[in-house]
């Protein structure tokens, strides 16, 4: 494998130290910077929400800055300029970086059939590292970026569970869980996902690690018709990864999908896909999200949400992991 050079700047000691929000972010970049050393990882959340007069997230990727301002009201969605403006010279102060390198998102609360647009059309990619897998990032054109950090541990214990195994992901986004389980020993993958922006993406992800495509197939389809379509070939599977968005309404899609809905039919298509002793992992950032186990009286489901919440993620309720088995007959 090749060696990775991550970049993780000192911060260096004698500066002002006033300013509490600018202290707060020292210290937490400090603590996670000597993990990220250890595990060869770039990209990280360096402020999680934790002082109330700065609802900010702020993730660290490679060197860049993705600042992301959670809005109280939707009249008003925009951070103020003074709060901007001391965002970025703290940034610029701690980390010597310069405007260019931070990007702001703001976060509304949508209604629930709004969907997240494409912001710009720039391709300005770069390379970030995960537990030393390389991912491509986009902190311009969408509001998310390429890589859930929220799921970095969810990704390790699905890869853990991945040598010698045929491994599904569904709803794949850019196939960061394939890759990894790729390159932690599964024999195939197969990722599925609508868009063709996104398989795209996901297909210079495996590129990028030097993973053949060939034993690491990239579909883009619905994923529930998808499921329909497989179940008539026999195809089985030891370890199958959905992790849903909460509500889409895709023109590529016959109906809009809601995960309270449709996880039923979902898990139940993808319970017949799995090999003998395989595992389902399951995952909804869905807040209000409720699962009914009674419903699948012949698995074990286990919550494994608090194993998945990395170091960094200060939020329980940032997402909810389930991993499911069939029960031996």
């Amino acid at each position: 494998m090749n060696e990775v050079a991550l970049y993780l700047p000192s911060i260096a000691d004698g500066e002002d130290k006033t300013s509490s929000f600018k202290n707060r972010l020292r210290k937490n970049y400090r603590h996670i910077r000597k993990w990220a050393k250890r595990t060869t990882t770039d990209c990280f959340r360096i402020y999680d929400r934790e002082i109330r007069h700065y609802p900010l997230a702020i993730d660290f990727y490679a060197g860049r800055f993705c600042v992301h301002y959670f809005s109280r009201t939707r009249e008003a969605p925009e951070p103020s300029a003074e709060l901007k403006e001391e965002v970025e010279q703290a940034l610029r102060s701690l980390f010597g970086v310069t405007p260019a390198l931070i990007y702001w998102r703001t976060r509304v609360r949508r209604q629930k059939m709004e969907q997240y647009e494409k912001k710009e059309s720039s391709k300005e990619y770069f390379i970030g590292h995960e537990y030393g897998v390389k991912f491509k990032i986009n902190l311009r054109d969408y509001l998310d970026t390429g890589l859930f950090l929220d799921h970095r541990e969810t990704r390790q214990i699905v890869a853990a569970a991945c040598p010698g195994k045929r491994v599904l992901n569904l709803f794949a986004y850019t196939c960061a869980f394939s890759v990894h389980a790729a390159r932690a020993g599964a024999t195939f993958t197969k990722s599925v996902d609508m868009s063709n922006t996104y398989t795209a993406w996901g297909a210079d992800n495996f590129e990028l690690n030097a993973l053949p495509l060939k034993k690491n197939p990239i579909i883009r389809e619905d994923c529930l018709k998808f499921l329909n379509q497989e179940s008539r070939t026999g195809t089985k599977y030891d370890i199958i990864i959905i992790d849903p968005p909460t509500i889409s309404r895709s023109k590529k899609m016959l109906e809009m999908f809601d995960i309270q809905i449709d996880y039923v039919d979902l898990l139940s298509k993808a319970i017949k896909l799995l090999c003998k002793k395989g595992i389902i992992f399951f995952s909804t950032n869905s807040r209000t999200f409720v699962f009914d186990k009674s419903l699948f009286s012949t698995c074990s489901i286990i919550d494994i949400s608090t194993k998945t919440l990395p170091l960094d993620f200060h939020d329980p309720k940032i997402h909810r992991c389930w991993k499911i088995t069939p029960l031996s007959s």
